[in-house]
């Protein structure tokens, strides 16, 4: 199908991008006046910021509660932003929906960003933080000892595949499922690597050619496209790893190598639903989630955790 209306008429409101090398400063204060007050967001039984003492320091959290249950299963988010960019403000709307819809308390990370900080600064506070949500969960945020999720969106996706790799290396099983909307999961930006980098390389919103000058902020700070932890699906041996939902985009330059990670899990006898909305492009769960097939994506996020 062709790319949804609403999506075309938005992205053809953008302006041209300018000229010259990316301003991390200016381009995070920007995205932070698109945030809305407090008071027009989904509201929850809480919503609190607090602060993560874990094993590389003190890390920002903000606690997403659904209701006044006493015990809640927990997924722990990583927001996205070609690893520079997003916070917990500009993804606190999705944060919310999916505390809404899961029924989750959801712990959002407000992980360390490149350049100020070089690789692996971000991926050990969102380790760290899972880790503390299950070593620290049952006193501090009333976790119910059963369901631990981590999840992500397009970078944050790359760190929640890696953050469950990492902790099945460790021998740490608390994590039960991986969610990864429309993950970047392949550095290495060669076009002939994935025909969705060709096919999706102009005129959807994220192009092929700024996936290298996005991402060059966190390779530049040492993070090595080889590496399985910066490029989850050159990880050799993805068996033992939790269940996944993989989430992509129809019209996504890094729709493939996510559809190819999903096939790889079930190869490995990992069970995992590679789901592809049609009409959609990158980003589409972050800003597009308002249109009613697109919010089903937080639906089919509450039934696969559910296993239904």
């Amino acid at each position: 199908m062709p790319l949804h209306p609403e999506i075309a008429k938005f992205l053809a409101t953008l302006p041209t991008p300018p000229e010259g090398p990316l301003d991390p400063a200016a381009m995070r204060a920007d995205e932070e006046t698109h945030v809305p007050p407090v008071g027009e967001r989904l509201p929850l039984h809480s919503v609190a910021d607090r602060t993560a003492h874990t094993a590389t320091g003190d890390v920002p959290v903000r606690v997403y509660t659904p209701t006044d249950a006493d015990r809640h299963g927990l997924l722990v988010y990583f927001h996205g932003g070609a690893f520079f960019l997003g916070s917990l403000n500009t993804h606190d709307h999705l944060a919310r929906s999916l505390a809404k819809e899961t029924g989750l308390k959801v712990v959002s990370v407000g992980f360390r960003r490149a350049p100020e900080s070089a690789f692996p600064a971000g991926l050990d506070d969102c380790h760290a933080v899972t880790r503390w949500a299950a070593e620290q969960g049952e006193n501090e945020l009333g976790w119910d000892g059963a369901t631990l999720a981590v999840a992500g969106d397009s970078s944050g996706g790359t760190f929640a595949a890696a953050v469950a790799a990492r902790a099945h290396d460790e021998g740490f099983d608390r994590v039960t499922h991986q969610i990864l909307y429309y993950p970047s999961l392949d550095l290495d930006f060669d076009e002939d690597r994935y025909a969705s980098l060709r096919e999706n390389a102009v005129g959807y919103g994220l192009e092929t050619a700024g996936l290298r000058p996005f991402n060059a902020f966190y390779v530049d700070s040492g993070a090595d496209p080889a590496d399985p932890l910066v490029s989850p699906v050159k990880r050799a041996d993805l068996s033992g790893l939790p269940p996944a939902l993989v989430v992509t985009a129809e019209f996504d330059p890094m729709r493939d190598e996510g559809e190819l990670y999903g096939r790889r899990l079930r190869e490995a006898g990992v069970a995992a639903t590679v789901s592809r909305y049609e009409g959609a492009g990158h980003g589409f769960v972050q800003h597009f989630s308002w249109i009613p097939e697109y919010h089903q994506v937080f639906a089919e996020t509450r039934d696969f955790l559910a296993g239904r």
